[in-house]
């Protein structure tokens, strides 16, 4: 059965990982990127389980209510207790990144939960209509998700402070 869940997987499921295990390993250098960029993973992370949502429960569900909550829940912890892995760059519109494997560990985690959704659906499609699935499923890829948005802001907060601020171990900006 594992062999054909794998060999009915798209192949663009796999051009995925191979994304995000890619910009993992890139995130655990320093490194100075452009502004930009700090958004990409985040944003990625963002609408892979959203996407998931709204496809396999739909926007207006207990799981997207599940995902809202651990999310916010998570963004605050961030906001208020965690560590910024940025600081402002040496050239306007970079900012100086601190290397983590948080992200990789973050991305492979958001990776997993879709999958292994995706998998779970398509064996027993009665799960989508089990609350408790649902519920679990999606507050898990919130809790991921508000991780990476809430430090994202701890991140964008951070280099807009100016050369010279002292930014913390542990962040993610990828």
């Amino acid at each position: 059965m594992l062999f054909q869940i794998v060999t009915h997987t798209p192949i663009y499921v796999w051009a995925i990982l191979a994304f995000l295990i890619y910009r993992g390993v890139l995130a655990s250098r320093e490194r100075e990127i452009a502004f930009g960029r700090m958004l990409v993973i985040p944003v990625l992370m963002l609408a892979l389980s959203l996407q998931a949502i709204a496809s396999q429960f739909g926007i207006a569900s207990v799981a997207m209510e599940a995902w809202t909550l651990a999310a916010a829940a998570i963004v605050l912890q961030r906001v208020r207790f965690g560590a910024s892995s940025t600081s402002a760059g040496a050239v306007p519109g970079t900012v100086r990144v601190r290397g983590s494997w948080a992200p990789l560990a973050l991305m492979m985690a958001v990776f997993t939960i879709k999958y292994a959704l995706a998998v779970a659906l398509a064996i027993q499609p009665g799960l989508a209509d089990k609350v408790p699935f649902a519920a679990a499923a999606c507050g898990l890829l919130g809790l991921c998700n508000g991780y990476l948005l809430g430090q994202l802001a701890l991140d964008i907060a951070s280099s807009r402070r100016g050369p010279g601020v002292c930014a913390a171990e542990g962040g993610l900006a990828v």
